[in-house]
Order: C-alpha cells, then structure tokens, then sequence
C-alpha cells in the first residue's frame, strides 16, 4: 500500500514475525503515539501519549526510548524485572518535567508492553491501549482498560456499547507520567502457541473497529498486518492516532517451555 500514508517497520527474528504500523488519523492531529517492534529481544511496546495533556508525544518517545535499548540475552525473568524498573523511571522522569512546565501540567502516556519467550508471553499495561490475542478463531482481549468508562462498565452504570461513544471515554485512570506518585502496571501472562496471533494497539484502532472486524483482519491468511489493520481504523475514520504492532508465531515452529513470572 505505497500511498497509503502510514509509517510501517516489519521484523523478524527466529519463529516470530512482526509488524508495526502508525498513522495521524483523519483529523489532521499531531501522532502522539510510539511503539517499539523488536522480536529480537522478544519485547514489542505500544504508548499513546495521553489526550488533553501537554506533551503526550513527548511521553510516549520517551517510553520508547527508555525500553528500545535494553540488552539482548536477558532471561524472561531478567526482562520482566528491567522493563517495570525502566518504567518506572519513565514515569518518575515525566512527573517531575510536568512539575517543572508548570502547576498542574502531566506529561503522560498509556503503554502496553509484550514480553515473549519460547512458548509463554508476559504482557504489562498502564491505560486504555489494549493487547490481543487470536487463537484459531478465537479473539481474546488480553487487556482490561484502565479507564473511566470500564470502571463505570463494571459497575453497571452503562453498557459496553453505550461506553465507545460516552463523553468521558477518553479519561484514562493510569497512565505513565500520570499524578500517582508510583507506577501502577497490571500483569497477565500465559502459553504461547505455534500459530498465534497477537495484536497491541492505540485506543484509535479499538474504538473504531469492532472485536469481529479485528479478529476477521488478524485471520487473514497471508498473515497478520499491522497496515491493514491501520488503514481499516482510517478507512473507518478514525480521527484519533491510530497504532497497530502484529505479531505472529509460525504455525509449524516447535517450542519449549521457559516460564514468564
């Protein structure tokens, strides 16, 4: 797709493909987003620099820059430990230059983080962007979102349908940079199998295509492609930024276990 517009890194390493891809939106909005697509450390990050506060480009580069130089070679649990420290920085780091901008200025930005080694993943996440998972036919959200309208989801003050349209939608309740004193990520981990599909995404891209059309586009069978994915979102008109990283684990690859804690 030459013209399409959309800034995209494709990678491989071992019996893992991935793509990512990135686009502005149709509203003509600065790209707030960043990711990172290594499969060679085994580490894909997705950050959405938080809508409404000041500098959430800057937030989310910085999120990617504290993680996209990490040594190859650690152990899963070496990984994991030094992904949440380098976090935690971040954060601490975008607090205190909100402070110095100014009273009540936050430089913040969601993150989605995937950690893959042989046959387990370990995904960690702060915000609203999500993390899926295709296996077979089936889609599921490895995420829940940090957000005003889960919340309130949860509690049964509205429907998740009623929640893609409400006019608090956008307030997420973590967020890296955000005015918690301390980094608050939430963990999920589990197997990895020969042919998965797992998808991380900006809100852009889950709040304008539905579960179905994800799953549908994941399932193509040239391969998942985080492009598609994009243009599908602009297509949709998506005015947020929209941010897609696919990653795909060879359907025929043999693995072995190696635990994620």
């Amino acid at each position: 797709m030459p013209n399409s517009g959309i800034a995209q890194d494709i990678a491989r390493f071992g019996s893992i493909s991935s793509r990512g891809a990135t686009h502005p939106g149709t509203a003509g909005r600065m790209n707030e987003d960043a990711y990172l697509n290594r499969p060679d450390l085994g580490l894909w990050v997705v950050a959405d620099g938080a809508g409404g506060h000041q500098s959430g480009e800057v937030a989310s580069a910085a999120v990617v820059a504290a993680l996209q130089d990490i040594a190859a070679g650690l152990s899963a649990h070496a990984m994991l430990q030094e992904v949440r420290a380098r976090l935690e920085t971040a954060h601490e780091r975008l607090r205190d230059a909100g402070e110095q901008r100014g009273e009540g200025v936050i430089m913040a930005t969601t993150v989605v983080v995937l950690i893959a080694r042989d046959d387990h993943f370990a995904c960690l996440w702060a915000g609203d962007s999500p993390a899926y998972l295709l296996r077979g036919d089936v889609l599921t959200k490895i995420t829940r979102d940090h957000s005003l309208v889960q919340d309130m989801v949860e509690a049964g003050m509205i429907t998740e349908a009623e929640a893609v349209s409400h006019r608090q939608a956008n307030i997420i309740t973590r967020a890296v940079g955000a005015d918690l004193e301390s980094l608050d990520l939430d963990k999920r981990t589990g197997p990895l199998l020969p042919g998965d599909r797992l998808l991380l995404c900006t809100d852009g891209l889950s709040k304008t295509l539905s579960p179905a059309e994800i799953a549908s586009l994941l399932s193509l069978e040239q391969g998942a492609d985080a492009e598609q994915l994009v243009l599908a979102a602009i297509d949709a008109r998506a005015a947020d930024n929209v941010t897609a990283i696919t990653i795909e684990v060879d359907a025929d690859e043999p693995s072995t276990t190696v635990e994620v804690h």
